[in-house]
């Protein structure tokens, strides 16, 4: 069974996204790059923009769902503000088109890929080089394509994750429901 993941890591100037392809579980960097909206002064033109490059995006690689990076909240509001735009116009493409949403925190992302919330950029992105086994020279010189590549593996990650039913409050409350599991 093949899947493919479009990330999304959104930005009023540099939009990254990165696709990746998993095949019988095992995952590949198929392309990632950036969407470059400096040369639009006008907020209405970016988003523009943004609807008709995600679109192309998706028309180009048919994605079977996308996950994309969750705003954090800034010290500018209006920068906030503008984000939630870009991040929401990303959204609208993929509903437009079918691709089912999924939305993560960049701190789950890092923890997801790194093992660390708090890792930089660089962390990230050199393990996901080592993880999908691409090329150094293949790492974008903006860091937001590497970020959208992590939204993607982030997402893969959690498709392959266990569901249970039975939820614990800690390492007690497990034991106490599976004494038959423990071994004294």
């Amino acid at each position: 069974m093949e899947k493919i993941i479009l990330g999304i890591d959104p930005g009023t100037n540099i939009m990254g996204y990165g696709i990746i392809k998993v095949t019988d579980n095992k995952p590949e960097m198929v392309t990632m790059g950036v969407i470059d909206l400096r040369k639009f002064g006008d907020g209405y033109l970016k988003l523009g923009h943004i609807f008709e490059r995600v679109t192309g995006i998706i028309d180009g690689y048919l994605p079977d769902e996308m996950a994309i990076e969750a705003p954090f909240l800034q010290k500018n509001v209006q920068t906030t503000l503008k984000l939630g735009r870009a991040q929401g116009t990303a959204i609208a493409a993929a509903i437009h088109h079918g691709v089912p949403v999924h939305e993560y925190a960049p701190m789950k992302i890092k923890m997801a890929i790194t093992g660390n919330g708090a890792a930089s950029k660089e962390q990230v992105a050199g393990m996901l080089q080592r993880l999908l086994k691409f090329d150094k020279e293949a790492l974008s010189k903006f860091m937001d394509a590497t970020d959208a590549l992590g939204a993607a593996y982030c997402h893969y990650m959690q498709m392959n994750r266990p569901v249970s039913d039975t939820h614990y409050k800690g390492w007690k409350d497990f034991v106490i429901k599976n004494k038959d599991r423990v071994k004294k």
